[in-house]
């Protein structure tokens, strides 16, 4: 395959950025997109120019790192894949790609297409986490869950905070990821002890980092790598409402009464 990429390179934070075109040529349809990428960055190393500077880690879908805007979609044009899965048989010979970073105020460029993502810990920080004990294995029948709050709460944990909702929403929404976190600890036992005060924190710091608000266009779930459902963001409204409600929440908001 030959291909003409368009990439947004830039030096860094505070630097002007722009698209650079880069033909490649001699690209199998069955590489990666980003080996596709390193074949490029080794024509350009031999070249004695500068390689354009991409996040990646595991390389199986699973740590979210390789997080790229894709011809104007997330991850690329496939559905429920991350960047490192997909592959050149996805595009046509001949064709020409553009390739950007994650554009969100609360996602600064660090250099080319790596963006800082650093908000999202932040966020996990002030709540993402419980104070049971571990100790030794309880018996399953201690803590009985049912089969599908366990599911859901499985099926959230899934989330691997790669920022493609961010990156997708036309208001840059970190409500999808926000949700997915509340969710996977609010269904289970384990998360009722800090359940109010991690939804009040959680959804305060994403506010704090500069995240927009929800409008409920779904573009986030159409985008994300991982399907995270919307009714996630409808469970965190719920859990925030009623955290919201109780105790010098309520009398706030009450007057007292």
């Amino acid at each position: 395959m030959n291909l003409l990429l368009k990439i947004w390179r830039q030096k860094g934070p505070n630097s002007p950025g722009k698209m650079v075109d880069y033909p490649v040529t001699d690209i199998s349809e069955d590489m990666s997109f980003l080996e596709m990428l390193d074949v490029l960055n080794d024509q350009l190393v031999v070249k004695g120019e500068e390689p354009v500077s991409f996040d990646h880690d595991c390389r199986e879908g699973i740590c979210g790192m390789c997080s790229l805007y894709i011809n104007g979609q997330a991850h690329g044009p496939e559905r429920l894949v991350t960047t490192c899965q997909l592959h050149m048989r996805s595009f046509k010979d001949g064709e020409t790609i553009y390739i950007e970073p994650w554009r969100a105020k609360a996602f600064p460029v660090v250099k080319d297409l790596v963006v800082d993502r650093g908000a999202f810990d932040r966020i996990m920080n002030v709540g993402g986490f419980v104070s049971v004990n571990t100790g030794g294995a309880q018996d399953a029948n201690c803590l009985p869950v049912s089969k599908v709050d366990a599911d859901k709460a499985f099926d959230a944990a899934t989330c691997i905070g790669c920022g493609a909702c961010v990156a997708t929403c036309k208001n840059s929404s970190a409500m999808l990821f926000v949700s997915a976190k509340v969710s996977q600890l609010a269904l289970l036992p384990q998360g009722k002890i800090e359940a109010q005060e991690r939804v009040l924190n959680m959804v305060e710091q994403m506010d704090v980092e500069g995240f927009g608000n929800c409008t409920n266009t779904g573009a986030c779930e159409v985008e994300c790598p991982k399907g995270i459902s919307l009714e996630n963001i409808a469970r965190m409204n719920r859990e925030y409402l009623s955290a919201a409600l109780t105790g010098e929440e309520k009398k706030e908001i009450t007057g007292g009464f």
